[in-house]
């Protein structure tokens, strides 16, 4: 049985819809999605693309954090 692994280190890349978190061999372990304005996003209960931006950010650390070479 193979173990699927998402590569150190991970990158966010911004996609039309929020943006996406890139691990070292190209797969994306995470999309996060928002709208722009706030009020397009509160409109429709999604986070906004600074808000999306932040959680894309931390969850690419999330590798570093947790010890992956």
């Amino acid at each position: 049985m193979t173990s699927k692994r998402f590569l150190a280190p991970w990158q966010v890349e911004q996609i039309p819809a929020g943006y996406k978190v890139l691990d070292a061999n190209a797969q994306a372990p995470a999309y996060i999605y928002a709208r722009d304005p706030k009020t397009q996003a509160d409109i429709a209960k999604v986070l906004t693309l600074d808000e999306a931006r932040r959680i894309a950010v931390q969850v690419a650390k999330l590798p570093r954090l947790l010890g992956a070479s």
